[in-house]
């Protein structure tokens, strides 16, 4: 099999939109057994190998998509066209992809599913290689036993696809830039994110997993900071919705000391709006909201972590007065949060099939038209990609060839859309280069 692994490159990519190609099937061959002393050899034409596949594999070493921004398009190999004394031809090597795991692969034209590689989902064929065509040992008959005629080899199938990178976690973190959402991954599990004290210090989603002794552990996920507008584009937090898409809860981090002037509570809205508008589905998720900075509480007025309190909990939403730096609330917290992923359905996030390409035909719905000719009389022309394709594989000069364009002509209706124009028995028939004289 041929393996594609691009270049390693230091940048991180979650989205990507690539062309893919399979494998044409080989042609059939047309060939006549040719030996001294056997005047009359049989039709000894070999089949056409089958093109190559165009297959997608998780590869557990990879966590972005930025190889492909280096590379576009993935052809596999085509099959081999048939020789003459029954020779096969070679079929095309697979063609090989490795993406991370969590990557979603979507048509880009419609956006529909073709497949989610995640749980499980390790190896999907996302487009067929073409069967190879049967040479012409295949269609001697007895009353056609020199036939002249080959079946060519399935098309390839292509398709422009986009692939969106959805992580793999449970929890999710969400909050404004500067909150603390860094310092608390990197305090509550094994994970090094950059950490200072300026917006959008976290470029890229990071991950990190939550070692309970109990063993009950979980995986958070921090993307950059989202602000007000990012549903619709602006700031990085829009680029890395995405990935908190599969997570099952939301811990909401917010700044309680109000360091940088903002109302928490204020943001605390207006990120539930931002999740709201990116995707409903996050506006129903258990939300667990962490007050973070209250070491640096200093005011004597009212407590803006009682003043949250008194906000949310009547709505559902548990407030715990933390400290990422010191570590206070902490413990209390990720037990809590433990005890709601228990409480939730097992199964996981996917993001079902809506479209299988193998499934279609790329022959089935293309147009042709079917008219009175003005410029000849008694004249009917019949055009389009459709005709133009069957003409292309069919020898009219063979037996069965011409057998096929008989009943394709009836099958596809072309020949009740010519009575329907009115064409009569004599008139003529024009198929670009081809003309014949219809009759019942």
């Amino acid at each position: 099999m041929a393996v594609l692994a691009g270049r390693s490159v230091f940048m991180f990519a979650d989205q990507v939109k690539i062309y893919i190609r399979s494998g044409k099937g080989g042609d059939g061959h047309v060939g006549f057994r040719r030996e001294l002393f056997v005047p009359a050899g049989g039709p000894n034409g070999g089949d056409g190998g089958k093109g190559g596949d165009v297959i997608f594999v998780v590869d557990e070493g990879l966590n972005t998509l930025s190889d492909f921004r280096h590379m576009k398009k993935y052809c596999a190999p085509n099959g081999e066209d048939g020789g003459k004394n029954r020779c096969h031809g070679a079929d095309g090597e697979d063609l090989i992809i490795k993406v991370p795991e969590g990557t979603v692969i979507r048509d880009a034209e419609s956006g529909r599913v073709i497949a989610d590689m995640s749980h499980g989902n390790k190896r999907v064929t996302v487009l067929k290689g073409g069967r190879g065509g049967k040479g012409n040992q295949h269609y001697a008959t007895a009353t056609m036993q020199a036939p002249k005629y080959a079946q060519p080899g399935q098309r390839a199938m292509e398709l422009v696809v986009t692939l969106e990178l959805k992580v793999i976690a449970d929890v999710g973190l969400v909050g404004f830039p500067n909150v603390g959402k860094s310092t608390f991954l990197s305090r509550v599990t094994n994970a090094r994110p950059k950490i200072a004290n300026y917006h959008f210090t976290t470029l890229n989603p990071n991950l990190g997993v939550v070692d309970l002794p109990d063993g009950r552990g979980f995986v958070i996920a921090d993307i950059p900071g989202i602000i007000e507008g990012a549903s619709e584009g602006v700031g990085l937090g829009f680029e890395f919705l995405r990935h908190i898409e599969r997570t099952k809860v939301m811990i909401h981090i917010v700044d309680a000391a109000s360091v940088e002037g903002r109302d928490p509570i204020d943001d605390i809205y207006k990120i539930n709006e931002e999740l709201k508008a990116y995707n409903p589905r996050m506006a129903t998720l258990p939300q667990v909201i962490a007050a973070n900075k209250t070491d640096v509480i200093y005011s004597e007025d009212e407590d803006p972590v009682e003043r949250i309190r008194a906000e949310f909990e009547p709505q559902g939403m548990k407030v715990f007065s933390i400290s990422a730096v010191s570590g206070k609330g902490l413990k209390e917290l990720l037990y809590y949060v433990r005890e709601l992923l228990d409480a939730l359905p097992k199964e996981a996030v996917v993001f079902e099939q809506e479209y299988d390409p193998n499934e279609y035909n790329p022959n089935d719905n293309l147009p042709y038209t079917v008219e009175k000719s003005e410029e000849e009389e008694n004249t009917y022309v019949v055009e389009g990609p459709k005709i133009e394709r069957m003409l292309g594989y069919t020898n009219l000069d063979s037996e069965k060839g011409f057998q096929f364009f008989q009943n394709f002509l009836k099958t596809t209706g072309i020949l009740d859309e010519l009575e329907a124009a009115g064409i009569q028995e004599g008139d003529t028939v024009r198929m670009y280069g081809l003309k014949f004289d219809y009759y019942k």
